[in-house]
This record gives structure tokens, sequence and C-alpha cells, in this order.
């Protein structure tokens, strides 16, 4: 019987948020963090892919960064966003709109740290074949 596409694509996006980067300190999404595909498309050189994101209370992306820009919005609960200083750079309740720039440069980390599940629309522009993140080594950040 052959597998659904969304099965197989969520298992993909696993395995490329787990694995790329082959780092020993990486730090993987929480548990329950998962990715559904809406659209994607490739003009030339460039991969657009549009995705939602659902975070449980409590849980996180995990440290990464991207090799193209990233536009999301906020659909329900509030991002919080960390850069590689630890420090806050935005919280984004519903409605709002936030922009990740490329780059090992740019290493984040979204949280929900909420008591509702976090629901995100990002749209990924990434060169043909990228994965949609790289994984990172925490910074020494204490809360994780």
């Amino acid at each position: 019987m052959p597998i659904p596409l969304r099965t197989a694509v969520t298992g993909a996006v696993t395995a490329a948020t787990l694995f790329v980067g082959g780092t020993a300190y990486a730090t993987p999404p929480g548990p329950g963090v998962s990715a559904k595909l809406i659209y994607q498309k490739t003009v030339g050189d460039t991969d657009y892919t549009l995705r939602e994101i659902s975070i449980p209370p409590g849980q996180a992306t995990g440290w990464h960064y991207h090799d193209g820009p990233l536009y999301g919005v906020v659909k329900q609960g509030t991002l919080s966003h960390f850069d590689s200083d630890c420090e806050s750079d935005g919280v984004y309740p519903k409605g709002s709109y936030i922009q990740e720039p490329a780059g090992q440069d740019n290493v984040h980390i979204g949280r929900n740290l909420g008591d509702t599940t976090l629901v995100l629309d990002v749209l990924y522009v990434l060169p043909h074949g990228s994965p949609f993140s790289e994984d990172a080594p925490n910074p020494g950040c204490s809360f994780e």
C-alpha cells in the first residue's frame, strides 16, 4: 500500500530537521511540533514552500537557521522568538508578521510559552534543494 503524501512529507521534514548538519549537540524540535505542506513550487533556482507549523504549549522549534529568508504570520497563539545571544528578538501574537533572514549568522529558536497551540503559516524562499532549516547547537542559553 503506498504511503500517503502527507505522511511522506512529514517524515521527510522530520528527518531533515533532525539530521541535517550532523551536529552532536543539535537541538531538535520539541515533542508534538509538526508541519503541514500547503504549497510548493520551484522557479528557476528557488524553491517557494508554504507550510503550516504547529507548536504545542511549552515546546520549541529547536535552534536552527535557514539558507534563505522566511516570511510568516501567526494564525493562533503567540510566538516568542530568541536570537543566538539568548535575547528575545520579538514576541508575535496572533495576526503578527515575522521575517527571518538567511544564513548561519541568524541562528534562532521559536518557542511557545503560552497555553494554547501556536500555529504559523510560513513561506520559505530557499535555494533549490535546500532543507527547510539547518540544525544548530544551543548557543549556551539556559532555557534550552
